[in-house]
């Protein structure tokens, strides 16, 4: 059974740093790329990086350029996403979700996990 499952959803201060979390299970992630998408309320799921499993190729959104980090851990087939820098308009739902092409676009993943929330407010 395919799973996604993220962690480290937080409620934090603006300026300061998350590290969310991305298990994958019940697949082979080789072939795979493994992205963070976001959702904040009334606004529509945006792209926020990816990472290519086998050849470790990097994808971001502008808005996060400089400020987050997506890496890997192929000994435990988890995604972690760095985030440095938080704003309030970094507040959503972050959910990572799987693909077996390079691609930015939430239509083009297959699988998703149920997401965890980061609140960013002073």
């Amino acid at each position: 059974q395919v799973q996604l499952l993220e962690s480290g959803g937080a409620l934090v201060q603006p300026g300061d740093s998350l590290r969310l979390s991305c298990a994958a299970s019940g697949f082979t992630v080789d072939s795979h790329t493994i992205g963070w998408f976001r959702q904040a309320p009334g606004k529509e799921r945006e792209f926020v990086a990816a990472i290519g499993w086998s050849d470790s190729r990097t994808f971001y959104a502008d808005s996060v350029k400089g400020r987050f980090t997506i890496s890997k851990d192929n000994d435990n087939d988890t995604v972690y996403l760095q985030m440095d820098g938080l704003k309030p308009a970094d507040t959503a739902v972050y959910y990572c979700a799987s693909t077996t092409v390079a691609s930015t676009r939430s239509n083009e993943y297959d699988y998703w996990g149920q997401g965890t929330q980061v609140t960013v407010s002073s």
